[in-house]
Parts: structure tokens; sequence; C-alpha cells
């Protein structure tokens, strides 16, 4: 599990919170029910417009990946595939398919399957690479929706705002209100800004960023297999994978020994 996308927004909020208090002013008068329906319902309905309902209900299933944040475990993936590596050297690639029931990881499943059927290199190569390609198209779909609601939320804001500011100039015979009605008409802009920024935009990245690190992680199961393919030992397979690894991912005892 990593918290980064809760803790970040989290303290993102608090940070306004912060500034509210010290500014003396009122939580209540930023929380105004009107502005921030039209904010957050203006902008989903408008980003649902701007897709599929599919690409909709996608992103919705989604979510609960960002907040999880599970990040592939590198090692573990290499260390798996190096005792595949050993257990095809000493027996035959067909005892592979029976090393594939006990994996749950879909991908690496496939990949087993594609060996112990005798698929050659290329063809192989290129099924897994389709695979990667298609799952990583589905999850950048759900990136990008939340990333146009970042970029819907703002101007939505602003129209709340001259929505509201068209009521302030239908009471000016009443200057004692203005004010009040003049901050008020602000807050729509506040939380399109806010919405976009500390919401919308983080959610994109966070998801974007989780899908960059599976399709890393499977680009090293698929050259992996190819190289159980082609006959490479454990140790072999081992120094030919751990150079893919993410510099930000790699285990202290590799990054010091690359760096050696």
């Amino acid at each position: 599990m990593d918290f980064a996308f809760i803790i970040g927004i989290l303290l993102a909020f608090g940070s306004v919170g912060a500034m509210v208090s010290m500014e003396h002013a009122s939580f209540m008068s930023l929380l105004l029910p009107a502005p921030m329906i039209l904010v957050f319902g203006a902008t989903i309905f408008v980003g649902v417009a701007g897709g599929t309902i599919s690409d909709a209900i996608s992103a919705v299933k989604d979510l609960p990946k960002a907040f999880r944040g599970k990040k592939p475990n590198f090692d573990a993936t290499i260390d798996e595939l190096v005792g595949l590596a050993d257990k095809a050297r000493h027996s035959s690639l067909l005892a592979l398919e029976e090393a594939a029931g006990s994996i749950d990881d879909p991908f690496t499943k496939t990949a087993l399957q594609g060996l112990a059927d005798g698929a050659d290199s290329e063809s192989l190569r290129g099924q897994l690479e389709d695979e990667i390609a298609t799952t990583d198209k589905a999850a950048r779909a759900s990136s990008k929706f939340f990333n146009t609601l970042g970029g819907y939320a703002p101007t939505i804001g602003i129209v709340g705002t001259v929505v509201s500011l068209t009521h302030v100039l239908e009471n000016l015979s009443t200057p004692d209100k203005l004010g009040p009605m003049i901050a008020s008409a602000f807050v729509a802009t506040l939380w399109g800004l806010l919405s976009a920024n500390f919401i919308w935009l983080p959610l994109a990245a966070r998801l974007k960023r989780l899908t960059d690190l599976e399709t890393e992680r499977k680009n090293i199961i698929l050259e992996g297999v190819l190289e159980i393919h082609a006959g490479a030992s454990a140790r072999a397979l081992a120094d030919r994978l751990r150079p893919l690894v993410p510099t930000s991912k790699k285990s202290k005892k590799d990054a010091k020994a690359e760096s050696k």
C-alpha cells in the first residue's frame, strides 16, 4: 500500500484550512452548497458528455486503485521469473504449464501458457505486446477522464461566479448586502480551482503513474519469458532483468551494486 495520494490530499486541504484559520475567516463561508453543487456536478457531467458512459464507469471503477496505491513488486516479479527459468532448465517448458496454475497474475499466466503451447518467440512477443498495449490504453483512459475534469472545473467555477455576480448586480439598491454577496460569488471560482488542483489533476497523475509502473512490470515479464524461451539460466536471467527495473524502484542492494 502507498498512501501518498491520501496523505497529499489531506495535507493540501489542511494547508487551505490553516490559511483560513490564520486569516480569521469563516469555514462556513466557503462551504456553500449552491456553488459546490454547480462546480462538482457540472464538472462531472460535462466530463461524461465529453466521452462515453463506459469511460466514466471505468474511471469510477479505477478510483479504489488510486487510494490503495498498490505498486508492483519488481523484486518479487524477477525472483518468480528466476524460479521459473530454473524449473524450465531442469524439467522442460511444458513444466511451466503446471506452474502457471499456481500463479494469480493473469499476464504471467498467459505468458507461461504461450511458452507451454510451444509458441515461437516472435509470435509470443507480439501476443504479449498487444496485451500490454490494450490494457495500458484502457488504464490511461481513466487517467484522461480525470485530467479532463481538471480542465473543466476552473472554467465552470468562473461560470458560477458570473451567475452569482449577475445576481449581485440585481441588488445594487441594497449596498449593505453587496459585500457578502460578492464574497459568496467568488466561492464558485475557489471550488473550481480547488477541485481541479486538489482532486481531479492529482487523481489523473496518480493513475497514470500506477499505470506506468504496471506497464514496466509487464515488460519485465515479457523479456523474462522470452529469455526463458531461449534457455537462459537463472543467473543470466536475473542479470538481464534487474537493469530493467525503474531506478526509483530498485532495491538498495541493486542500486548499490549498479553504482560501483
